[in-house]
């Protein structure tokens, strides 16, 4: 099966306007959603999510389409499953700030930011400094898995001063939102699987295999 949208909108930085939008107001705005598993994907028109009290609100500026997703949209994935439908996938995003969180520090409106697959706790014990594995976090989220995505104009996102990053200007918004996930991915799998040495790069040999 194919996952086949009945309409698409592909969002870009090309001399586009800071939206104004806010969450809580009753704002509307356009996603991608499915209301089945393996079932037509629709863009509709879904309220403007809440900003989380540790988050921001985020305007989609790019996002990606991955294997993952299609897993999702099959009803594969027990993290969608658990969530339920009506459900919004994507996972690999950047974009630009609109509002955040009374809790957020680092981030302000306006900042150009990317996002990881996962968005760690920072406070299991896989996140701490025995392990130091948060891509294995006990108590991760998951935009697009956990929560609704990024196939929207707008994606809410928790944990930010933990897990956003701001993209420096000599990146677009399309480069930084394949980074999130494939990232994230050669991360674990380099560094905590394949155990790298990171203070002692010389002497380390890593064999890498594309197998995919």
């Amino acid at each position: 099966a194919q996952m086949t949208l009945t309409a698409v909108t592909t969002t870009t930085m090309a001399g586009i306007k800071l939206s104004s939008a806010s969450s809580g107001t009753g704002r509307m705005m356009k996603a991608a959603v499915y209301r089945e598993f393996g079932g037509p994907i629709r863009v509709e028109e879904v309220p403007i999510p809440s900003v989380p009290a540790d988050g921001i609100l985020l305007q989609v500026m790019a996002t990606g389409v991955c294997r993952s997703d299609w897993h999702g949209w099959k009803g594969h994935d027990s993290d969608v499953v658990e969530h339920g439908l009506p459900f919004v996938p994507g996972h690999e995003l950047s974009g630009v700030v609109v509002e955040v969180g009374n809790k957020t520090r680092k981030f302000q409106v306006g900042d150009r930011v990317a996002v990881p697959f996962i968005l760690s706790c920072g406070s299991c014990r896989y996140c701490g400094d025995v392990y130091q594995r948060p891509t294995v976090c006990q108590n991760q989220q998951q935009p697009g898995f956990t929560q609704w995505g990024s196939f929207a104009e707008y994606v809410a996102l928790p944990r930010a001063d933990r897990n956003m990053c701001h993209i420096p200007r000599e990146v677009t918004f399309v480069q930084a939102a394949a980074l999130g996930c494939r990232l994230t991915t050669a991360y674990r799998a380099i560094v905590q699987q394949g155990r790298l040495n990171t203070k002692n790069k010389r002497n380390e040999t890593v064999a890498i295999f594309g197998c995919g």
